[in-house]
C-alpha cells in the first residue's frame, strides 16, 4: 500500500544545525534532498507544517511574562521564515516547484492560505508549505498540521522527529524504554506523549486520521513511511489499516475536497469569454 497524499508535520529544528538555534542552510539543502528523493520516487502528494521552536516559542515568552497571544504571533512568523528557507532550499537545490502558504496574509513573500488552490497545487505536483500555525495564538503547529492534513484530504499525518517512535518512557534516560508500535489515540493522549501535543491528537481521534511517528533522518525512513512499510509508531483507531486509506481515494477523488467536473469548469470559462 503506498500513500497518495500526506501532510509531514516537522519541528524548527529539522532546519537548525545539532544543538543550536536558528536556520542553518547546509541543514536546510540536505532535508530538501531528502523531500525531493522522495517525491519523485513515491509520486507522493506532500504538504508540509514547520514548526519554529528553532527560533521562538511562544510558551517560553509567556514563562518569562510576555503576552501570550503576543510569543504566539511571534512563533508564528518564525514558521514562516522557516517555511521560506525550506521553499528556496527545494526550489535552488533540487527544482521543484513549491508554494508556501501563510495562515497569516503577507502576500509580498507568500499566498494567502486557501484551502482549494493548495489541493489543486498538490495535483499539479506542486509542493506546498503551510506557516503561521492555523494563525491563532494558544495552538500548536501540531494542531495546525492536524488541521490542515483534514482540510487537504491528506490520508495520514506523518511527524517526523528525532526519535524512531513512541516509547513507554524517555528512552534517551532508559536503555530499556520499549518503542509501541502501534497505540490508539485515547492510549496516546493518556499517555501523554511529547511528540504531540493531546489537542492534535483528540482532533485526528474525531475525523479517524492516522499519526505515524518516525525518525526523520534515519536513511529512507520518510520513503518507507509512505511506502506503508512498518516503521515508527502508528496512532489510529483500533479498527483502521492501510487498506482503508487507499479506498478513500477512488476515481481520483481527494477525500474532503470538492472538485468542479471538467465540464462545468469548461461552461465558466465560456461564461465569462475564456477559452
Amino acid at each position: 500500500m503506498k500513500y497518495r497524499r500526506i501532510l509531514l508535520k516537522l519541528g524548527g529544528e529539522a532546519l537548525a544545525e545539532a544543538g543550536e538555534y536558528g536556520i542553518h542552510p547546509p541543514t536546510a539543502e540536505r532535508l530538501a534532498r531528502m523531500i525531493a528523493a522522495t517525491v519523485r520516487e513515491t509520486g507522493v502528494e506532500m504538504a508540509i507544517v514547520l514548526g519554529g521552536g528553532n527560533i521562538w516559542r511562544g510558551a517560553t515568552g509567556s514563562a518569562q511574562g510576555m503576552d501570550r497571544p503576543t510569543a504566539d504571533y511571534i512563533g508564528m512568523l518564525g514558521t514562516v521564515l522557516n517555511a521560506l528557507a525550506l521553499q528556496e532550499a527545494l526550489e535552488r537545490v533540487e527544482g521543484m516547484v513549491v508554494r508556501v502558504q501563510t495562515a497569516i496574509e503577507m502576500r509580498a513573500v507568500a499566498e494567502p492560505y486557501i484551502r482549494r488552490r493548495a489541493a489543486n497545487h498538490l495535483e499539479d505536483g506542486k509542493l506546498v508549505i503551510f506557516a503561521a500555525g492555523s494563525g491563532n495564538p494558544f495552538f500548536t503547529t501540531d494542531t495546525a498540521g492536524a488541521l490542515r492534513a483534514m482540510e487537504i484530504g491528506a490520508q495520514a499525518l506523518f511527524k517526523g522527529t528525532n526519535v524512531d517512535g513512541v516509547y513507554d518512557r524517555d528512552p534517551s534516560k532508559h536503555p530499556d524504554a520499549r518503542r509501541f508500535e502501534r497505540l490508539s489515540y485515547i492510549e496516546a493522549v493518556n499517555r501523554r506523549v511529547g511528540v504531540m501535543d493531546s489537542t492534535a491528537i483528540t482532533l485526528c481521534m474525531e475525523h479517524n486520521l492516522p499519526i505515524l511517528v518516525f525518525k526523520l533522518d534515519e536513511p529512507g525512513s520518510l520513503r518507507r513511511a509512505i511506502l506503508g512499510e512498518q516503521i515508527g509508531t502508528l496512532i489510529a483507531s483500533p479498527d483502521w489499516s492501510p487498506g482503508a486509506a487507499a479506498q478513500t481515494w477512488q476515481d481520483g477523488d481527494t477525500p474532503g475536497v470538492h472538485h468542479p467536473l471538467e465540464s462545468d469548469t469548461v461552461q465558466f470559462r465560456q461564461s465569462v469569454g475564456v477559452g
